[in-house]
């Protein structure tokens, strides 16, 4: 193992690498780099501000998992996953979940023809990418019908199994006002998404731009989204971002995060009795890949410990579950991972 002084920080690099397969990873990365930020500029023609929510699904498709994009109506989150697609180069779809939706309206259905007898008719699941928007509208067995998709990649319709498109990517949103004829999605399930990330109104200037570029007045195909990347770019960027290093400092880092929302009082963490349950081993591996994922977004080979910082909030924001006492005394998850970042030492 050898040193090397960039960004003012000791870079480890993996010696399990050979000298000409790192120097390829490097260039790979200086390749993924320019081309994300050609995407962000294909994006900003039509989706205004929202730069940190860009960053964070980024960061889901290197990563090759899922986001559940959580934010009022009216803020751009099915525009956002439209935008990405397009610069993706990737096939888009969009589920609108109701009370009265079925599973198979996902996933498709088994038909019949005299001519030409039983047949498949595939579903809009079978997209590379998937907005699910209101998520939690939708009855448990339709949840569930496309979080099973999500995990295996792959559908049943009646005897046949179908392989999903590759990359697959769902972009699940879900309205944080509206109680009354939702359904909640169970803490399991929402453990399968890789983040949950917030998307919030946008600042006053970025308002102004909006009301001048907004699709009341124009159409999506004005702004001419051209695509940057491809299926098989993103699919070889995901296989490159596993290869990207992060040294026994930074796992035992990961890990040392994990068990402060399972053990607060071991980090001494002030605001520790308000966790009911913490992260489970599911958010260490989304910590893992998420801080590679970073890395990559940033144009580096290797990790650095604000790589994790960077993914604390979108990997635990949804797997720690907190007490009562805790939503009585409006003490939010966000509090919680802000204080186990500062008690936890940085390697």
């Amino acid at each position: 193992m050898t040193g090397e002084k960039k960004e003012g920080k000791t870079a480890e690099v993996d010696d399990r690498l050979t000298k000409e397969e790192l120097e390829e990873l490097e260039k790979k990365v200086v390749e993924y780099h320019t081309a994300v930020e050609k995407a962000k500029a294909q994006i900003g023609k039509i989706l205004i501000g929202q730069h940190t929510v860009v960053d964070s699904v980024f960061r889901a498709i290197f990563a090759n998992g899922h986001v559940l994009l959580e934010g009022v109506p009216g803020i751009a989150k099915t525009l956002l996953v439209r935008s990405v697609s397009e610069a993706m180069g990737c096939s888009f779809a969009r589920i609108q979940f109701t009370p009265d939706l079925l599973p198979s309206d996902i996933t498709g259905m088994t038909s019949y023809q005299k001519e030409k007898g039983f047949y498949i008719i595939k579903g809009p699941v079978f997209a590379n990418f998937i907005l699910a928007d209101e998520i939690n509208r939708a009855p448990p067995k339709v949840q569930s019908a496309l979080l099973e998709a999500m995990q295996e990649k792959q559908v049943t319709i009646g005897h046949e199994t179908l392989q999903l498109p590759v990359p697959f990517f769902v972009l699940a949103t879900q309205n944080p006002l509206e109680q009354v004829g939702t359904y909640p999605l169970p803490e399991a399930q929402v453990d399968r998404f890789l983040y949950k990330v917030m998307v919030y109104y946008p600042d006053f200037d970025s308002e102004i731009e909006i009301l001048n570029k907004n699709m009341t007045i124009h159409k999506f195909e004005k702004f001419n989204v051209e695509p940057v990347f491809s299926p098989e770019l993103i699919t070889e960027m995901q296989s490159n971002t596993k290869k990207i290093y992060l040294s026994p400092k930074i796992e035992r880092y990961i890990v040392s995060i994990i068990e402060a929302t399972r053990f607060p009082q071991k980090y001494k963490l002030k605001q520790g009795h308000y966790i009911e349950v913490g992260a489970s081993p599911r958010g260490s591996i989304a910590m893992f890949i998420s801080a590679k994922a970073n890395a990559m977004l940033k144009g580096r080979t290797y990790v650095i410990p604000d790589d994790v910082k960077r993914v604390a909030h979108d990997v635990l924001r949804h797997r720690i579950i907190l007490t009562y006492e805790a939503q009585a005394e409006k003490v939010n998850t966000e509090m919680i991972i802000d204080e186990i970042l500062k008690r936890v030492p940085v390697p």
